[in-house]
């Protein structure tokens, strides 16, 4: 059987299918979004890169303890392509998957995703509680308070802002205006 290419609406149909809580698919559209904006900015395929982004934790709400595992098993299953299995199983890297982040779009999804968990919970606490007139900044204040966000693994993000070029600043704020496109969806309009 050949690959198929996903469509977006095949990728949230399967999205949905493991996934019923309200947080895990924002954080689903948040990553997504942020990942469309770093496709654009690169050059790079939106509709890919976002597709990828949709579905990177495909099964963390069923199958936390086989994270990343059942996704693999899952997408081959569904015939997607190697090159998009393989960058949902990098994002994992280190801490659920062996396969390290190469490309530019597998360092990209190993960079965003933790750091949108810690942007969106940076947004939750302001007075707007909207990230739309949020910066760089707000997210730094936090950043050495191990208590803020602590699910959030910050050398992960260091690492992933490192793997890319761009100082830690750039990469916050890069995801910051990727999740100001879908504001309203992930909750964080104000």
């Amino acid at each position: 059987m050949s690959e198929l290419i996903p469509t977006h609406e095949q990728a949230l149909d399967l999205l949905k299918k493991y996934n019923k809580s309200e947080s895990l698919l924002r954080h689903a559209f948040a990553v997504e979004a942020v990942m469309r904006y770093m496709a654009g900015k690169s050059g790079e395929d939106e509709e890919k890169w976002g597709i990828i982004g949709l579905v990177h934790d495909l099964d963390y709400e069923l199958y936390p303890e086989q994270h990343c595992k059942m996704t693999e098993k899952i997408l081959r299953e569904s015939n997607w392509p190697e090159e998009y299995i393989r960058a949902v199983l990098s994002h994992g890297w280190g801490l659920a998957s062996d396969v390290e982040p190469v490309s530019k779009l597998e360092r990209t999804i190993y960079a965003v995703d933790e750091l949108t968990g810690l942007v969106a919970t940076s947004a939750l606490v302001r007075p707007s509680k909207s990230i739309l007139d949020m910066e760089a900044r707000s997210v730094r204040k936090k950043w050495n308070d191990k208590r803020f966000a602590a699910g959030v693994d910050r050398t992960v993000i260091e690492k992933g802002a490192a793997m890319l070029g761009v100082s830690l600043d750039e990469l916050i704020t890069d995801c910051i205006m990727g999740m100001r496109v879908v504001a309203d969806k992930i909750g964080l309009g104000g």
